[in-house]
Order: structure tokens, then sequence, then C-alpha cells
């Protein structure tokens, strides 16, 4: 059975993260892939531009359309931009049943600009992470949710991701890709609070635009397709890992270009 795999994100006009992303990641993972969009966003590969947001009602009316209709598996959350969204969004969710769930909390830019205010990093705390089974912070963004110092050390990640545990979601995939060094390393805390490591090689590229939105949609879809959480961050890891390194195959701006989401599918690519 192909698992059904909604995506609760923003647009990307370019191509390379967001709902865009996701859709490409779930259909590269073996998904049927849905969108809820949250936000329109100009931008491109140098960066964002303008954001128009969309209503709350409008964001939950997206949502019961396809729980109202189809088999949802899973569902990731990305890009949230308000606190009202958010709270659409959990409300839609409760109601819906929605297992499965993946919470990529877009908060952070990869230049470090904080994306969210105060009040929708709090309701994006209090209301989305209890209902998630897995998020996935990078560091910059799990130093914000835990309101501490950023990890700088595989013991602090260790310590952050269990920590994150205690903030509501049953599993956290704290990203390493911040650190530097010849490895990108991953820890998971899982629903057990069992720690597993998940390592990769860096490669070097300025072409990783939307890592974090192709990571928790990959890893969306093999939950849905009924992998236990070690193995589902394993292959969502495999899969990136890939993606990034098949990224300068593409020819795509002039900025941080995207990564390959297709690189296993296109043969002459």
């Amino acid at each position: 059975m192909i698992p059904n795999v909604l995506s609760i994100a923003g647009s990307d006009p370019s191509g390379g993260a967001g709902i865009q992303a996701d859709l490409k990641a779930i259909a590269a993972n073996g998904g049927y892939a849905m969108a809820a969009i949250t936000a329109l966003t100009a931008q491109n590969t140098q960066g964002v531009t303008g954001v128009e947001t969309v209503a709350p009602a409008f964001v939950a009316a997206q949502i019961d359309a396809v729980f109202d209709d189809i088999r949802v598996d899973a569902v990731k959350i990305g890009m949230i931009a308000t606190a009202g969204i958010a709270e659409a969004v959990a409300t839609a969710l409760i109601r819906n049943g929605a297992r499965n769930v993946v919470l990529d909390p877009v908060m952070v830019a990869k230049g470090g600009h904080r994306l969210l205010t105060d009040d929708t990093v709090g309701a994006l705390r209090d209301r989305l992470l209890p209902l998630a089974d897995i998020v996935t912070p990078n560091l910059p963004e799990a130093a914000a949710l835990l309101d501490e110092p950023e990890a700088v050390a595989a013991a602090e990640m260790e310590a952050q991701a269990r920590r994150l545990r205690h903030l509501g979601s049953r599993a956290a995939l704290l990203k390493g890709g911040h650190l530097t060094g010849a490895q990108s390393p991953d820890c998971l805390a899982d629903q057990a609070g069992e720690i597993h490591w998940l390592d990769a090689p860096r490669t070097k590229t300025r072409n990783t635009h939307g890592t974090g939105c192709t990571l928790s949609a990959a890893l969306a879809t093999r939950l849905a397709g009924g992998c236990d959480a070690p193995a589902a961050a394993r292959a969502a890891k495999d899969y990136v890992s890939g993606a990034i390194s098949a990224a300068d195959r593409l020819e795509v701006g002039r900025g941080h270009g995207p990564v390959h989401h297709f690189h296993k599918l296109w043969r002459n690519s």
C-alpha cells in the first residue's frame, strides 16, 4: 500500500524548500504527497523577499478537506508563521486524529535570523510539540525551544535531544549540520528514551537549500510506510545525504541551490 502523507508548510516558488521540497521528498521516498499551505513566500536561492500568511481558518479548512476524503498515514509540519496558525493546525490535527506527526520547527534561518515571534514559538512549543511523534530541530532551533545555549559537542546534543522529549514530543531528532568537522552527526532520542547516532560524511557544497524540509518529509513518509523511529530516521538521513551529494548536478540559481531530490530516479543526471 502506498502511504498518503500530508505536508503542512509554506510555499517556496523556487522549488528548493517548503511545500515544493516536501512534495518531491515524499514522492521520492514512495509516498503520495498532499499539501496544506500556511504561507506564500517570495524567495529564491539567494533569500526571502516577502511573506504572505494564510488565514488560520483557511489553513484548517485545507487540512479538514484532506482528512474528510483521504486516508492520511502521516503528517509533516513545517513553516507555521503565526501563533494563530499553530493553534488552528493543532486543533485540526486533534479533530482528525492525525498520526505519525513529524514537526520540523522552522524557527531560525540559515544565517541565524529568528523567523518566529516569541508568541509563535510558545504556541509551537505548547500546542504542536505534544502532538509530534518526532520533532526535528537543528541546533539553533533546539536551543530556542529549550531556551538554552546551542549545543557544540556530542554530549550536549544527546542531553538536548533527551530534554526535547520532555517538552512533549515522543521522539526527538537533533540535527548536527551546524557543527564543523568531516562528519555530520544527528542524534535521535527515541520513544523509549534510547539514543541513536546517525552519521554521514559532510559534503562540501553550497547547495543545501531545503535540507531540513526534505529530511522531515522523508522521515514522515518512512513512518507512514511502517518503519519505527530509528529505521525511519536512518532511511531519511541516508536519502538526504545522497540528495546533498548529488546537489551540484543541478543548475538552479546563483545562491544556495536545492538538493537533488530525485538523485536515485534521474539516471542521466
